[in-house]
């Protein structure tokens, strides 16, 4: 039976200690992480679909798919696995400067629909602020009308679930920062800009457009 595991990680918890501290990225990951690679795997056995054919994007996309039984619960924790491997995937240690741009396509495209990358990160900071409770702000394609779009889910909820396909993800669940910056929200996101891996995005989303 296929089942889901943790994803190992690219970089030592330590090495974004300078913005996101060991602890909680060992917590985050250990702990948080694993907890929806459990319940995922659980969820999917107690509706007869532990070797699922789809990978989970392609679950999410097609919820009705699945059993009124263990809707909510793949939604979740399949959520919550999800989004939290393409979050570890878009950060590097590589990266230390909030300032720089993408570039190749993706900065293209957001000239075209932010104005400039700084416009952009103004909007996505401020949304991802702005969230109430627990939940994430996305940088994601819109395939409906082919376009970038920043838009947040509550909870675990994946942009997948609307057809949207995420290309970069900040978690403002509490967990995902509170150990250092408790409820400074602004400084923890002002130091995540330092850490986003923008070739993996960049990369993402050439995929799409070839």
């Amino acid at each position: 039976m296929v089942r889901y595991e943790l994803p190992r990680l690219s970089y030592d918890y330590d090495e974004l200690e300078l913005f996101i501290d060991s602890e909680t990225m060992k917590i985050h990951h250990q702990k948080h992480h694993q907890a929806y690679v459990d319940g995922l795997n659980k969820s999917l056995e107690q509706i007869g679909a532990g070797s699922h054919p789809k990978y989970i994007s392609a679950i999410l996309s097609d919820l009705k798919s699945i059993p009124e039984s263990g809707r909510n619960a793949i939604n979740f924790f399949g959520g919550g696995f999800e989004n939290h491997r393409l979050f570890w995937e878009t950060m590097t240690p590589n990266n230390d400067d909030a300032n720089v741009s993408p570039g190749g396509k993706i900065e293209d495209s957001i000239d075209v629909y932010f104005d400039s990358f700084e416009n952009f990160k103004k909007i996505f900071s401020k949304t991802s602020i702005d969230i109430r409770g627990s939940g994430w702000c996305w940088l994601a394609l819109n395939q409906t009308y082919n376009k970038i779009e920043i838009i947040t889910t509550p909870n675990q909820d994946s942009p997948w679930i609307s057809q949207k396909i995420p290309l970069l993800g900040l978690d403002m669940w509490e967990h995902a920062y509170y150990l250092r910056y408790q409820n400074k929200k602004f400084d923890y996101v002002n130091a995540w800009w330092s850490v986003v891996n923008w070739d993996y995005v960049e990369n993402r989303f050439d995929e799409l457009f070839g």
